[in-house]
């Protein structure tokens, strides 16, 4: 085997001859070479796949599986719970405004305002362009539908307490307006008689009259009451013919005589202005007419002051 030298720098060449067991130890280096870097690649390769897919690393991964399943199946038990108690509080709040939208409307009712623009069965109308000139929108995050939970919560605790108390306000005031006596026994007609001393119509002589009488010229027109109350007296009576009598509490009773039909019984509760009898000429009377008188406590007082007297 011959091995040729070349000196880069001058140019010049020399050449080796190589026998015997040189030239066999050379050949040995050069091709044995490659085969032991192979091998040892192999064998580095070997150790680190064993290192990677050992065992231990396996049952490392199924420990790290296994909790996080338990974490997931936490997070989802967690979910479920606070799904259902924000199930049940928009169930409460549905039933308080269930419980407002109510009282709104008694409170309308009471105090005799437009259903038209109180009406609480129907959504409020809201509207308006949208402002989001830079087009970002947010969702709602979980933190957030609490919180604005808790909020309206609070705001519907709030409002119902102010209503209940208007509502009180308003049923107290209701009922001083419903007992408080003011008006006419008759929508329609006129004075035939005032209160006072009079002539009487059967002997011509003065007598005192403890009422007014109001006539349509008629049988058969509505008679009213002035103020709600309890029917104490409902039938005939000596010299009133067919007579009702209201007491209204605060020591206030009226009477409605000469009735040619009684609407209502005793112990009846009447509401202000309900039709409890008609007009007739029953009793002591020269035609059909109602004689109205109003008693305070125990006592017969003009009715003309509170005939005109403003309801409140």
């Amino acid at each position: 085997m011959k091995v040729i030298l070349v000196d880069q720098r001058h140019g010049h060449t020399k050449t080796i001859v190589l026998k015997g067991w040189v030239k066999g130890l050379l050949s040995l280096c050069l091709l044995g070479a490659p085969v032991a870097l192979g091998y040892f690649g192999y064998q580095l390769a070997i150790s680190q796949n064993s290192a990677i897919f050992s065992e231990e690393t396996a049952e490392s991964w199924q420990r790290q599986l296994q909790v996080q399943s338990e974490q997931l199946e936490e997070i989802k038990q967690d979910s479920e719970q606070q799904l259902e108690a924000l199930t049940l509080r928009l169930a409460l709040l549905q039933a308080r405004l269930v419980r407002l939208d109510a009282v709104g409307e008694r409170i309308t009712d009471i105090a005799d305002l437009d259903t038209d623009e109180f009406d609480f069965s129907q959504p409020v109308p809201v509207g308006g362009p949208s402002n989001n000139l830079s087009g970002y929108s947010r969702n709602y995050n979980p933190s957030d539908v609490f919180s604005a939970v808790d909020q309206l919560e609070r705001q519907l605790e709030d409002r119902q307490q102010q209503l209940e108390i208007l509502e009180g306000l308003m049923v107290d005031r209701k009922i001083q307006s419903d007992v408080f006596i003011a008006g006419r026994p008759l929508d329609r007609g006129w004075i035939a008689s005032r209160f006072g001393q009079r002539p009487d119509p059967f002997t011509g002589r003065m007598s005192f009259h403890a009422g007014i009488d109001f006539t349509t010229g008629r049988s058969g027109a509505e008679i009213n009451t002035v103020a709600a109350g309890v029917v104490t007296w409902s039938g005939p009576r000596s010299g009133y013919g067919l007579m009702v009598e209201v007491n209204h509490g605060n020591g206030f009773t009226t009477r409605y005589a000469h009735s040619e039909k009684l609407l209502v019984e005793v112990g009846d509760v009447v509401k202000k202005g309900q039709n409890i009898a008609l007009v007739g000429s029953t009793g002591r009377s020269t035609g059909p007419h109602v004689h109205f008188e109003v008693y305070k406590n125990g006592r017969v007082v003009d009715p003309a002051a509170y005939i005109h007297r403003t309801v409140r």
